[in-house]
């Protein structure tokens, strides 16, 4: 398939005050088209910044990060929210759902970017909908429904705008362990099925086996890559 994602040298530091913190120190990645990959690691070892880079949300202290044979890391604040959105879905731990808005609406939001039109939004919609198994649940606010199927819907969003990639926070960290299964399934199923390259970060090893790979990180470095 070919790489998607090339990180090189990549560190981060943030400065409090007179201090300086580097989270990510020298990590270099290189991740495929087409692979599932869980990031693990303590509280504190950089696996969410490391996320937060891939995603487009933040940016290197140095080193190169390409995505997709883009220099991300290159990209000034306009033109990196629109590679975001165009390229980037993005699900997290809490499910950031408008609470006053159906589950149709929730998942269109992302294309109100776009220049589709109503219509073509609400379809793209409705497809993402039925392929999370929610289609029969599509009028129904977030208040409405269950843990697992906000989650559902949150996925939904991610992938209604087609993305390259898509970049997971903690997506089971919330749910009890049916639900859990139900949304890696869903993920595993986006990535055989339908090549999606996912990036996931969780502390749950249970989680991390519904990924192909496994990789580390301990304060700032990659410090063990494993195959699932």
């Amino acid at each position: 398939m070919g790489t998607l994602i090339d990180i090189r040298d990549v560190s981060k530091v943030y400065e409090r005050g007179k201090q300086k913190v580097e989270v990510l120190h020298g990590v270099d990645l290189a991740i495929e088209q087409g692979d599932f990959l869980a990031l693990m690691g303590p509280s504190g070892s950089g696996k969410t910044t490391l996320l937060n880079l891939i995603g487009g949300l933040d940016s290197p202290t140095g080193g190169s990060l390409t995505v997709g044979g883009q220099r991300i890391d290159q990209l000034g604040g306009g033109a990196l929210a629109r590679w975001r959105a165009q390229h980037v879905g993005f699900v997290f731990q809490f499910y950031n759902l408008m609470p006053m808005l159906s589950a149709q609406r929730n998942v269109e939001l992302p294309l109100l970017l776009t220049k589709l039109s109503s219509s073509q939004r609400k379809q793209n919609a409705a497809v993402a909908l039925k392929l999370v198994g929610l289609e029969d649940r599509s009028s129904h606010k977030p208040s409405e429904l269950s843990g697992g199927q906000q989650q559902r819907v949150a996925i939904a969003r991610a992938i209604v705008s087609d993305p390259t990639l898509l970049v997971c926070d903690e997506p089971t960290g919330d749910l009890d362990r049916q639900s859990a299964e139900e949304v890696l399934g869903l993920l595993r199923e986006l990535n055989r099925e339908h090549g999606k390259t996912i990036v996931m970060v969780t502390h749950d090893p249970k989680a991390a086996e519904a990924a192909n790979h496994i990789l580390h990180l301990d304060k700032g470095t990659l410090v063990e890559q494993a195959t699932a």
